[in-house]
């Protein structure tokens, strides 16, 4: 199907929660021929050598929301907890992104000790504890939204097979898109907090 003809009456978010594989998401989507919103303030590094495609504005949504109105057909990515601060008056598609938890908390402590900063003292079972009711109240809130439907992409299906889960995302966004080039994105040499 040419991309042209698909026509996206709704917005495409991509979420969950930080370090569980957004930006990865976001650049497959853009890859497979979705115009990603994104501002480019944040500059890709050593956490996310290959970007991190956000957009300072979904931050706000709950005091603006402008950004929402022309945004269909588009990709960007939000945080889980942002979820709740979009307008009911809008379609919306999620592509939720799943991790290990503890390869996030890994993850999230390397990079904060990168950038010179410390965690806010909570043991990792507490914030495992903390992360897993706030994913599953947002899941549950999410499966009673009209206006929202939602796929959930396990980050390590798509390290492992990025070929798969392409054609999931695809099927979920209503066809069109370059399954090829979504799977080409996945670099394994970035998955670099493993929980054996």
């Amino acid at each position: 199907m040419d991309l042209e003809k698909t026509k996206r009456d709704y917005l495409i978010i991509v979420s969950g929660l930080p370090r569980s594989g957004t930006s990865m998401m976001m650049k497959a989507i853009h890859s497979g021929g979705i115009e990603p919103i994104i501002d480019n303030i944040r500059k890709a590094d050593e956490d996310n050598p290959k970007g991190y495609y956000e957009f300072e504005p979904v931050k706000k949504t709950k005091e603006d929301a402008s950004w929402v109105t022309d945004a269909s057909g588009k990709v960007v990515k939000m945080v889980y907890r942002l979820l709740y601060d979009l307008p009911s008056d809008h379609e919306y598609r999620v592509v939720f992104m799943g991790r290990d938890l503890k390869e996030i908390l890994d993850s999230q402590s390397k990079m904060l000790e990168r950038s010179g900063k410390t965690g806010g003292g909570i043991p990792d079972e507490q914030m495992k504890a903390l992360f897993e009711a706030e994913l599953s109240k947002c899941k549950k809130w999410l499966a009673e939204q009209p206006n929202f439907k939602v796929l959930y992409i396990d980050h390590r299906d798509m390290i492992n097979d990025g070929a798969a889960q392409a054609t999931k995302i695809n099927d979920f966004l209503d066809g069109g898109l370059d399954t090829e080039a979504m799977a080409s994105v996945v670099d394994p040499a970035l998955y670099r907090n493993r929980n054996q």
